[in-house]
């Protein structure tokens, strides 16, 4: 499910996303990384089902665990000693919830990129910065598929190889200067790409002044009440940021603001803004199977 997973406004998308975005990396509350963590993989798992789940699995959380257990091995500070390492270096609770911290930062943020990856499209990109910056948004949306394209070029390639009957790298040796070739056809075969989608954007005109632009996104009024429901949402977040509702300490010791009502109702806000996508899309398969059946 792409581009029209939630059936929004570009604009509206976009200002979400930077949200959600902008709420992950700078909030290190506990709870901020929960619910983060929570709602960009409960909408990656609304998009894509079992791939996301897959990825979450055999990805994220072998990065959560490392990510976690690295950050204690090398960072040694704050004033709770457990234990000593080999080395001789004190193996701190401060290093240990801060590497916890840090791998739900991770894992939050890749989350919702997942998420941005599977929504925002070439054409919403183009529709949105074409006119104002056309080669931001070029620039945009060619970095936004860099990587899945190069996986799938990467999977082309490996397959295209054992079909012609190349035997399979044997060693440790070997298979590396297999997968130097392999890389380096795909290197090549992206950059080649790039290159000829530039040449054809600039022989379409693209970027020349009075060039007009044909879009079929349309703000309705459906996106004035998305905008106005984030508008509410985050700026409820954002103030209980400001004001200090979110601050966490974790050196030299684990510090934070005590829970208060304010506190709580901004938790919910920001709960209720992470699973926003999750409850749009339950909401409409809810009016889809009822409407199937009526008749």
């Amino acid at each position: 499910m792409r581009g029209g997973a939630l059936g929004f406004h570009p604009a509206i998308n976009l200002v979400y996303f930077a949200l959600v975005l902008g709420f992950t990396m700078f909030f290190l509350h506990p709870a901020c990384l929960a619910v983060s963590l929570l709602g960009g993989w409960s909408f990656a798992l609304c998009l894509r089902g079992r791939r996301a789940l897959r990825l979450a699995l055999r990805g994220m959380l072998p990065l959560l665990v490392f990510t976690a257990v690295l950050n204690p091995a090398f960072n040694h500070a704050g004033m709770t000693v457990l234990t000593y390492l080999p080395s001789g270096n004190p193996l701190t609770l401060e290093s240990v919830y801060y590497g916890l911290a840090a791998a739900a930062l991770l894992c939050g943020a890749l989350g919702w990129f997942y998420c941005i990856n599977c929504v925002m499209t070439s054409d919403q990109f183009v529709c949105l910065f074409g006119r104002a910056f056309p080669a931001l948004g070029l620039m945009l949306s060619m970095a936004l598929h860099l990587v899945p394209g190069l996986f799938e070029r990467l999977r082309q390639v490996s397959a295209a190889r054992r079909h012609l009957g190349r035997p399979r790298a044997k060693g440790i040796l070997a298979q590396m200067r297999e997968g130097v070739k392999v890389c380096s056809i795909v290197v090549t075969w992206s950059l080649e790409g790039a290159i000829e989608t530039a040449d054809a954007m600039k022989g379409r005109g693209y970027g020349l002044p009075g060039r007009t632009s044909f879009s079929l996104y349309r703000f309705t009024r459906r996106d004035g009440t998305a905008l106005a429901v984030l508008a509410l949402l985050g700026g409820v977040v954002a103030a209980a940021g400001w004001r200090g509702a979110f601050d966490w300490r974790y050196f030299p010791a684990v510090q934070g603001g005590g829970a208060s009502l304010y506190q709580a109702g901004a938790l919910l806000a920001y709960f209720c803004l992470s699973l926003l996508p999750v409850l749009v899309l339950a909401r409409e398969g809810w009016i889809w199977h009822r409407l199937q059946w009526r008749t």
